[in-house]
């Protein structure tokens, strides 16, 4: 286990000391990816990567940018349309991996006659409502609760960009600046640039805009600041240099 300013760093089989283990009176503690119980309360890392801990919602788990998605209920996934069959689209969350499915009615309002049309390679916004290693993933574009769309379904025009799953985990914090340490997309908006984005937890990003420098600049300063683990204070210099060029 290594140090490094305010970050905690674990590798494989590393003893996790109790005092960064989060404890709440009332919530259980939550389990992300990466850490293993063993009974009956010790936590072992199974990934390398930095040890992250949300003391209010009482979870920890090892932020890893490396590995394959693995679909976990309440996911939220930029998928791909491959082929529809006749009461589901089979579609795929990540490469070389089996379809999930999406059913033809789980869209808002939807019917067998007002169903979204849906043609192959067709990208979509969807939620994962049951991941089980037995079967296909299953997902869906609508709220459980009020029948809502909420954001989701399908995604037109744009381009859709690859980042690691620990950025789009930080993207998808409600709180990305302060508890993911992303600043790019909001430097970017407050820079005057007009976009929107779709963030899936599966390691894409699709970035829209009347303007195809914009959605070119959006997409690469998000993978910059991915790939080099900028710092906020280097986000807000790399927006600065690329809305320099583009102007």
């Amino acid at each position: 286990m290594a140090a490094q300013t305010d970050r905690v760093y674990v590798l494989p089989g590393d003893e996790i000391p109790v005092s960064l283990i989060p404890s709440h009176p009332k919530r259980a503690l939550k389990l992300g990816p990466g850490l293993r119980h063993v009974p009956p309360g010790e936590l072992i890392p199974a990934v390398a990567g930095q040890l992250v801990t949300d003391h209010k919602k009482n979870s920890i788990w090892v932020e890893n940018n490396g590995g394959r998605y693995v679909p976990a209920v309440g996911d939220l996934v930029i998928c791909t349309v491959q082929r529809s069959g006749p009461d589901y689209y089979y579609v795929t969350i990540t490469d070389y991996t089996s379809n999930a499915i999406l059913p033809h009615l789980a869209f808002e309002m939807a019917t067998k006659k007002t169903r979204p049309q849906l043609a192959h390679d067709a990208l979509v916004y969807a939620r994962v409502c049951l991941a089980n290693r037995h079967m296909d993933p299953e997902l869906e574009c609508v709220s459980p609760t009020t029948g809502k769309a909420d954001g989701l379904g399908p995604l037109l025009g744009g381009m859709l960009y690859d980042i690691s799953p620990g950025m789009a985990r930080r993207l998808l914090m409600r709180k990305s600046v302060e508890e993911g340490k992303v600043a790019v997309l909001d430097e970017l908006g407050s820079a005057g640039l007009a976009f929107e984005t779709a963030v899936g937890r599966n390691g894409k990003l699709w970035v829209n805009s009347d303007s195809v420098k914009t959605v070119l600049l959006v997409g690469r300063a998000v993978q910059d600041t991915d790939e080099n683990n900028l710092s906020i204070d280097q986000q807000k210099k790399l927006v600065r240099k690329l809305v320099k060029e583009m102007s």
